[in-house]
């Protein structure tokens, strides 16, 4: 008789209703994020091959350098092509001859 009245009363209780749960997320959260925080500190402290650092050090890619490569190019005959929809054929949408394929595959 007693367990029935409990159960219904703390059913009826919305701090353990809707608190309860509500502070479980927020301390489980507050381990979640620092265990994923610490990955970002951990990465830092992990030394990389030598070989590899000489090889991203020689590699150097920046900005300035990708502008200079394409500065002197002529965009004149550029064509605008959309990508096709996942429902549309590919080879139509671009004003390729699907047929002539086919012939240049086999």
């Amino acid at each position: 008789m007693f367990a029935p009245e409990v159960m219904r009363a703390l059913r009826k209780n919305k701090t353990l209703r809707y608190g309860v749960p509500m502070l479980l997320l927020i301390v489980g959260g507050s381990f979640g994020l620092r265990e994923f925080s610490q990955i970002r500190y951990d990465a830092v402290k992990i030394k990389i091959d030598p070989e590899l650092e000489k090889k991203l050090k020689e590699n150097k890619v920046s900005l300035e350098s990708e502008y200079e490569k394409i500065k002197d190019s002529t965009f004149d005959d550029w064509k605008n092509i959309r990508g096709p929809r996942p429902w549309e054929d590919t080879d139509l949408l671009q004003g390729r001859n699907p047929e002539i394929l086919k012939t240049k595959t086999t």
